[in-house]
Order: structure tokens, then sequence, then C-alpha cells
């Protein structure tokens, strides 16, 4: 008689719980995109710093430091969607560790620099290298986590952001008391192909393929809707976003009015970046409890009457409010990126991110120069409310775009 053929064994450890395996993804996958998303907003931040000392050292104008800046901003914006095309050829890890090496390797060689022409090139590589985190870091997110969840983790990732926009530029300050400024740059250079390996190296090899089939399979996949919900999101983060840097434009200048020195602006933006910070973690939970739609509105309200409050308040008044305000301006953020992946198939989430965060990086940039322009006409307090009454053009967006998001117990 022919013998049974056995079965094969069970390769799976029985010390490991269902599900743990996808676990330890998640956190890998979160580590990767909030360690990028640390470098890459450090790296955007920390030239602040540096603009002073290059001003000194290569005997710049206004306009020349002005450049500087724009260049390291304008290729990071601009180049962001073709970021998220490669990636949907080359896979978006490969893609991001190639940026984060990039921008590591621009930042050495301004370090290296010689003259203005070569320290713009420098900025406009690691410019271009850092298009790559926002929406790939974004989507290797939202493939990795399920359901609700990810706005949780949405929101983490945002928040390591404003880490890095915090620790790199004082490191960079401190690090400049006992180095010279190139020797300070080209490490923090270093630490940018540091962490490009690293990215090779502990990143899961997740792509949206796989985060379809797991749709499948956990019987979680759900029709997606059309375009048109895609861009209503865009169109809501479009608004939150003039709104956030037309207020952060204003604000020095409406706390001088009230009796502040530089030292106490200074300390009043910390107050509000630290209350950003925390409204961004703060609302990704309290999105994934109560959906997005209720807290875009909450959000939003509460930004149009905090501002609305702030202005007749005195000097310390104003400062206890600001963390406040702080919240509610960062904190729509959290639940709009989270959101992305709710409207988008896994396959195309890289490109989606990317338009989604060059519309936004565009409005915030270009909003201080529309309401500047209205503030030289009708003065500080009028552009101010009209600034919070800019916020509520987001709650007809989120009613058209209501239908087209899942129940917060989906």
């Amino acid at each position: 008689m022919t013998q049974p053929v056995p079965a094969a064994p069970d390769v799976r450890d029985p010390n490991i719980p269902p599900g743990e395996a996808h676990r330890a993804t998640e956190r890998r996958a979160l580590a990767v995109a909030g360690g990028a998303h640390m470098l890459h907003d450090g790296y955007t931040d920390v030239i602040y710093v540096l603009l002073p000392v290059w001003q000194a050292e290569f005997g710049l104008g206004y306009a020349a430091v002005g450049l500087l800046r724009g260049l390291y901003a304008g290729t990071m914006a601009g180049l962001q969607v073709p970021a998220g095309l490669l990636a949907e050829r080359l896979g978006a890890v490969p893609v991001l560790a190639l940026g984060t090496a990039l921008a590591g390797l621009g930042y050495v060689l301004a370090g290296a620099s010689t003259g203005l022409v070569l320290l713009a090139v420098a900025l406009a590589a690691s410019g271009l290298g850092s298009a790559t985190q926002h929406p790939l870091a974004s989507a290797l997110v939202a493939r990795t986590f399920e359901g609700p969840r990810v706005l949780k983790a949405i929101g983490t990732y945002n928040f390591t952001g404003d880490l890095g926009k915090m620790l790199l530029p004082l490191a960079a300050a401190l690090l400049m008391t006992v180095a010279s400024w190139r020797a300070t740059v080209v490490s923090l250079g270093f630490v940018g192909i540091a962490a490009a390996v690293a990215i090779l190296a502990a990143a899961p090899r997740t792509e949206a393929a796989s985060g379809a089939a797991a749709d499948v399979a956990s019987g979680t996949a759900r029709p997606r809707p059309g375009p048109a919900g895609f861009r209503l999101l865009v169109g809501i983060a479009v608004v939150d976003s003039a709104v956030r840097m037309a207020f952060l434009t204003f604000l020095p200048f409406l706390l001088v009015a009230k009796g502040a020195d530089v030292g106490t602006v200074g300390f009043a933006l910390a107050l509000v970046f630290a209350g950003g910070a925390a409204g961004k973690l703060v609302c990704a939970v309290i999105g994934a409890r109560i959906g997005v739609f209720a807290t875009v509105l909450a959000t939003e309200a509460l930004t149009t009457v905090a501002i609305l409050a702030l202005l007749p308040l005195p000097l310390v008044g104003a400062l206890v409010l600001l963390p406040v305000i702080g919240v509610a301006l960062n904190g729509t953020s959290s639940v709009l990126y989270g959101s992305v992946p709710v409207l988008v198939a896994p396959e195309r989430r890289a490109r989606a991110f990317g338009l989604f965060y060059t519309a936004t990086i565009g409005s915030g940039a270009a909003a201080p120069v529309l309401y500047g322009t209205i503030g030289d006409a009708v003065g500080l307090v009028a552009v101010l409310v009209l600034i919070a009454g800019t916020a509520l053009l987001t709650v007809p967006l989120a009613v058209a775009l209501r239908p087209a998001l899942p129940n917060p117990a989906e």
C-alpha cells in the first residue's frame, strides 16, 4: 500500500500569539517613518539657524538669504509628486532611503562649499532628497496599519516631525558652540547617510499590493470612493494650511502690539508649537473615536473662536491661550493625513500623499502673501478676523466629504 504523505510540519512559533508578527511590522514601519520624518523636518528647520552664519560667511544680502531658504523648500515641495510616481515603480522603501542619502549628501556638500553657487546647489540637492519623505513615509505607515488605527499611527508619525524641528536646530546650535559651522553641517549630513542605511535594513518589505491583499484577507475591504472624495479632503487641508501659516505670520505683530519684546515673542511661538505637537497626537486619537467629520468641525470651530478670543486679551492672557490655539491649528492635520488611505487605493497612496503635501505646502507658502496684501489695506486686527473666519470654509467641504468617510466604529 502507498503510505500517506505526512503533512508539512507547522513551523510557526507557538510562543508568538496570532497577530504579533503584524504588530512587529507595524512598530518597525512607524519607527522607520517617524525617524525619517524627524530627520527630514529637522534638516528643513536647521537652515534657520544657519542662515545668519552663511550671511556673514559669504557676505550675502537678504535676497540671497531668501534664495537659499527658497531653494530647499521649493525643491522639496515641487518634487513630492514625482517621488511618489518613482516609488510606484521602484518601491517606497528604496526611494525613501535614496532620498534620505541624497538629503544627507547635500548637507555634506554644503559644509564643503566655497561660495554661494555651490551652497545653493547643495541645498537644492538636499531639498530634492527630502521631497521623498512626506509622501513615502506617510504611505509606509498608511499601508501597514489597518482601520481606525491608521489615524493614531499617522498622528504619531506627524508628532515625530515636530520633534525633529525642535531637536535638530537645538543640536546644531549647541554643536556650533564647540565646532565650526562646516563641521556641524557635515556631521548632520553623515547622520542622514547613516539613516538611509538604517531605512534599508529596518523597513518592512510590505508594498501597496500586500496592503490591499491584507484588506481582503481580513474582511476589512470596503469600496473606495471616487476621486471627488480625495479632492474634497485636499480642499479642507489647503484651507487648514492657509489659516495656520497666515495666523503664525501675523501672531508676532499682534503680540508686539500687546507689549511683547523679542524674547516673549519667541516664547509665545514655542507655546504654539508645543500645543501643536500635542494636538497632532490628541486629535489623531479623538479622530479614531468620533470620526474625521466631527473632529474637523471641532478643531476648526475652536480655531475660529480661539483666534477671535485672542484679539482683545492682554499679553498674559494671550500667552495662556496660545497652547490651545496650537492644538486647534495643528490637530486637524493629523486626521486629514490619516484619511488619505481611506479615500485612495493602496497602490496609489504614495502618489496621493505627494499631491496632498504639495497642495498643503503650496497653500501655506501663498497664504501669508495673500493675507499680507489684505492686511496692508485693512489693518492687523481686521485681517486676523478674516483669517479666523476662513477656517469656517472647511465646514461645507467637510459636510460634502462626510458620505465618503467610514463611521468611527468601522
